[in-house]
């Protein structure tokens, strides 16, 4: 499996793209910015991107989707709860920084739906709590985790459509329950282990 970590955007958001070994086709996960900084990596890499994947939809997660999508005709993912985020410059937090960075899905997401590219099966996990519509990507022994679980942290819940208990819900009954050779990788910081986590994560 190939993954390859971007630090993209003014937050540091982190930007993967996940390929087979096989093949070379490639998802895009959270492409928060720096749009040619993500298209020179799939270049170098020699990958075509089928899908641009969503793990939540606030800005510093989605700016280049439209970019990403038109130069490369992927198309554009998200839970079917924070879909209109996409589209709502308050709601996906650009307009806090007065700009209007809008884009739009193609496809909704829902709990437990298996994405298919090249020999790859990645399996959608609704974990809300940071938003209402925020997803983890589990394929194998690894999870893209967005802004539900970093090392040593948790996404924040004061932010519109946060809720504390209902993160720590997801991550408790949907995370920790994987096991500990898991490997997270946080939508910023650096990656992790669910075994890590569950031992030394003071949120938990």
């Amino acid at each position: 499996m190939f993954i390859k970590r971007l630090v993209v955007g003014e937050l540091g958001a982190n930007c993967y793209l996940l390929a087979s070994e096989e093949g070379k086709e490639a998802v895009v996960i959270d492409p928060g910015g720096d749009a040619e900084l993500i298209l020179n990596a799939l270049r170098e890499n020699c990958l075509l991107p089928t899908y641009i994947i969503n793990t939540h939809g606030h800005v510093d997660h989605t700016l280049a989707n439209s970019s990403l999508a038109k130069a490369t005709s992927a198309k554009i993912l998200i839970h079917r709860e924070d879909a209109k985020m996409l589209s709502d410059p308050e709601a996906n937090l650009s307009g806090w920084f007065n700009q209007e960075i809008t884009s739009s899905a193609d496809e909704l997401l829902e709990n437990g739906q298996i994405i298919e590219v090249s020999n790859l099966k990645i399996e959608v996990i609704h974990t809300p709590g940071h938003t209402r519509g925020g997803i983890c990507l589990k394929v194998k022994d690894k999870v893209f985790t967005g802004d539900t679980l970093f090392a040593s942290g948790i996404g924040r819940t004061d932010l519109p459509g946060g809720d504390y208990k209902t993160l720590l819900d997801s991550i408790r009954q949907k995370l920790l329950t994987l096991p500990d050779e898991t490997i997270i990788y946080p939508g910023h910081g650096e990656s992790s282990t669910i075994g890590q986590e569950r031992k030394e994560n003071p949120f938990l």
